[in-house]
């Protein structure tokens, strides 16, 4: 469609690729200007970009990045069938950019090996969006009924063969045809002299299952599914391709590097003997991430609130193994095999949570940047930002000693050694839940922070889908160093509040309750859990000015938030140290301490807590150096 020249942007100094439509057909030109329109709201690493869309008299044209690379029709052409690596890698990228097309609402309609290009450096860029959406050149007649067909026949979806509009399922079976294509060299519905050989398999939907395709064939299979209701969407797309055959460390190196959230500017001006006006790509330079700061979730409200959405039972492993002996329960110590084995936690207080994330591997929702120090100790997020820097969603990350049982409603899949649990959508999160062999669990919580924020589901599936592969190659991995000695990752939280201090809260028992993962966190109830309530937790956060009102607790600076958790609730925030973590944000690490007591005033639940915190930062004070 139309004529692509190369051009120079005079005041920019830079090459740009200009497409025209033929003045004497008035269609092409309504079908580029709507394809300027649909390309010109995708901003994506590998979307070719379009800056403009201009008319003139009886000319129009639109204004595109240029980039330097074939098309992969013209590399099949030249070099043959592609190895499955290769074509992974390339479906990998061109999945995450329908991602984000389908997430803009944009349907492509016409992915085929064409309108993919790629770069010396195995870059894919997806391209002519709006082309798919004019009807198809090659016209096919039976008897006197002329039948138009949006797409090329040898990459078309069964169902728009049948006459249904293009949808985002119509793209993922053109690209896995594509892919099928350059893997095995013809289409999935074989090889015909004429077009309505294709369109005749398609109708029928005959489609031939790969051969040569090696880790490709799970894949392709499921994206080349007849019945559009069992493929996967892009984003799932994305991640069996991930698992299949992940593009290059450098590759998704550059995604990350290169990603483009460009926003209208100022009009510059390019000079192709006539005037045409372009805008002007946005340098969004590297800022400090403000972090927006989060009061943490209490162990017991985020378990509640994520049993009563998914209707999961919740099994206590402390409510039928311990007598009420006050002591604190032992450290659960995993065998050298259970550590070892793939998809395993191992030992706790070792594993790292950001390493089984990746902000690249997320880079199709927008800008990410992977957040090491951002809540509980055994917590990673990726945070998806707006070029401004604003937070708009958020992949997070967090592991658990206590399993969760669902119920038969709940989707639940084996991949490699895990299990997988996928519980439906709850307002702007979306949970996953890693079953890893030694009966641990990976939280995977995808959070819309605004509107027109990724899908929080979506999200979630990528972040679990990323964690999936690395544990399909071992046990999670170890954190690079070791917490260092006056670190409050050394102690046990159960241990820092004592019988004598907790008998100081009429009605609680003294045997914690719960004990979180690697002893960070301890739960302390009374026996019909309602009465009396006490959390100790450590955890990390970049500012404790608005945690509360700051107060002197054991000869230290604490800060103390009423009513937080409810009326008849009070929190201490004590902070322990000062660090600067992974990615040079200053930290604080610090203990957070919840008291609740029923029908209590609030002023002494304070009163009680400073107690309490008092107990336990003189225990810190005493277990470790320094203190």
């Amino acid at each position: 469609m139309g004529v692509v020249w190369q051009a120079r942007d005079e005041l920019l100094d830079r090459r740009v690729a200009v497409k025209c439509a033929r003045p004497d057909d008035a269609r092409a030109a309504q079908r580029l200007k709507k394809e300027a329109r649909y390309a010109a709201r995708l901003h994506h690493t590998n979307i070719v970009a379009v800056f403009d869309y201009v008319a003139e008299g009886d000319a129009c044209w639109i204004v595109m990045e240029y980039v330097p690379a074939r098309s992969l029709a013209q590399l099949m052409q030249e070099r043959g069938p592609l190895s499955p690596q290769e074509a992974g890698s390339i479906g990998c990228q061109i999945a995450a950019a329908l991602a984000r097309s389908h997430g803009e609402g944009v349907v492509h309609g016409d992915v085929t090996p064409e309108n993919i290009l790629v770069t010396e450096d195995g870059v894919a860029r997806l391209t002519d969006f709006g082309i798919a959406r004019a009807l198809w050149s090659e016209v096919t007649q039976t008897g006197t009924t002329t039948a138009t067909v949006r797409g090329k026949p040898r990459y078309l979806a069964p169902e728009v063969a049948k006459g249904k509009a293009p949808d985002e399922k119509a793209d993922v079976f053109s690209l896995g045809a594509t892919l099928f294509a350059a893997i095995e060299g013809r289409s999935p519905y074989g090889e015909f002299e004429h077009v309505m050989g294709y369109l005749s398999q398609a109708l029928m939907g005959r489609v031939d299952a790969p051969r040569q395709a090696g880790p490709l064939t799970e894949p392709l299979t499921a994206l080349l599914a007849v019945d559009p209701g069992k493929r996967p969407d892009a984003a799932q797309a994305h991640a069996l391709l991930s698992r299949a055959a992940p593009p290059p460390a450098h590759i998704q190196k550059y995604a990350q590097e290169h990603r483009q959230d460009p926003q209208p500017s100022a009009q510059k001006t390019l000079r192709l003997g006539r005037t045409l006006t372009l805008p002007s790509p946005t340098l969004w330079l590297p800022r400090k991430l403000h972090r927006r700061h989060r009061r943490a979730l209490s162990a017991a409200a985020a378990f509640a609130v994520a049993g009563l959405a998914a209707g999961l039972a919740l099994l206590s492993p402390w409510s039928s193994q311990h007598k009420d002996d006050g002591k604190a329960p032992a450290r659960a110590t995993p065998s050298a095999t259970a550590q070892a084995q793939a998809g395993a936690m191992g030992q706790a207080t070792s594993a790292d949570p950001c390493e089984v994330m990746d902000a690249a591997s997320l880079s199709r929702f927008g800008h990410t940047e992977l957040t090491p120090s951002y809540g509980q100790l055994s917590r990673c997020d990726v945070l998806v930002q707006k070029p401004s820097g604003d937070e708009v969603a958020d992949a997070e990350v967090d592991f658990s000693d206590d399993p969760q049982h669902f119920d038969s409603g709940v989707p639940v899949r084996r991949v490699g050694n895990v299990v997988v649990a996928s519980l439906q959508r709850d307002g702007d999160q979306c949970l996953r839940f890693i079953t890893t062999t030694d009966r641990k669990q990976i939280v995977v919580n995808g959070k819309r922070e605004r509107a027109g924020a990724p899908d929080p589901c979506a999200l979630a599936d990528a972040a679990a889908d990323y964690a999936v592969t690395v544990l399909d190659k071992g046990p999670v991995p170890r954190r690079s160093v070791a917490w260092p000695a006056d670190s409050l990752a050394r102690l046990d939280a159960c241990a820092l509040l004592d019988p004598a201090a907790l008998k100081q809260v009429p009605g609680l028992q003294q045997r914690p309750a719960k004990r979180g993962f690697a002893g960070w966190t301890c739960d302390w109830a009374s026996r019909d859990g309602r009465r009396a309530y006490v959390q100790l937790q450590f955890t990390q956060d970049n500012d404790l000015s608005d945690n509360g009102k700051p107060a002197k607790i054991a000869d230290a600076t604490d800060y103390v938030s009423p009513k937080e958790e409810g009326d008849d609730s009070c929190v201490i925030y004590a902070p322990h140290r000062t660090f600067t973590d992974s990615v040079g944000e200053r930290t604080i690490e610090l203990f957070r301490l919840t008291l609740s007591e029923q029908g209590q005033k609030s002023t002494k639940v304070c009163a009680g807590a400073k107690a309490l915190a008092a107990t336990a930062a003189q225990k810190i004070a005493h277990s470790l150096p320094g203190k």
